[in-house]
């Protein structure tokens, strides 16, 4: 469904397992910035009404996801950490090219690097889910799974119907295969896109 052209090391669970405080501040910061992206579609792209009605919802969820990330972070008798840079969503963000273009075909790609950022992070819930030690968490990234994977619907959804005159299918599988190279540099560290 997701379409992504490299799958997740199962491994990969080893090393978050080592710090599992480390990978709930990165994400809840990922989710922090999740909300925010959806803010800054509607600011960018006020024209489409449905589109602004679903990126609020979406920001609301993002922003409860937060929350959710950061009441398990207190259960656990920890604080937020400090917000971490992102360099799987940094390198991705360089493959959109915004001077010269119509404004049609930077919507896309914003809703399409959205899309894909969702799928990633799916994808590795998942494997979270199916692999971590940790029952409460097992379960806690498996409900997450399941919104990560309507948010990439959402996104690659609006990516097709507002594209008009944008080949939205070759943008994608371009960003699929741009995302297999970047991808392939991450896994060794207690990031959700680490």
């Amino acid at each position: 469904m997701l379409g992504l052209k490299m799958a997740t090391d199962p491994r990969w669970v080893n090393i978050v397992e080592t710090n599992i405080d480390e990978i709930l501040t990165d994400h809840a910061f990922c989710e922090q910035k999740a909300a925010s992206n959806a803010i800054s579609i509607i600011v960018n792209h006020p024209e489409y009404p449905e589109l602004v009605e679903k990126m609020v919802a979406i920001a609301r969820e993002e922003l409860e996801h937060f929350h959710l990330v950061h009441e398990l972070i207190r259960a656990r008798g920890q604080v937020l950490g400090r917000e971490r840079k992102d360099n799987y969503v940094n390198e991705l963000m360089k493959f959109i090219k915004i001077p010269n273009r119509e404004r049609v075909e930077v919507l896309v790609d914003r809703l399409l690097l959205a899309a894909m950022i969702e799928a990633r992070s799916c994808e590795r819930f998942r494997v979270l889910s199916e692999n971590i030690k940790d029952e409460k968490l097992a379960k806690f990234y498996r409900d997450l799974m399941i919104s990560e994977a309507d948010h990439y619907t959402t996104f690659i959804t609006f990516a097709r119907e507002l594209g008009k005159g944008v080949d939205v299918e070759k943008r994608w599988q371009e960003f699929l295969d741009y995302e297999a190279v970047v991808i392939g540099n991450y896994g060794n560290e207690e990031r959700v896109h680490g």
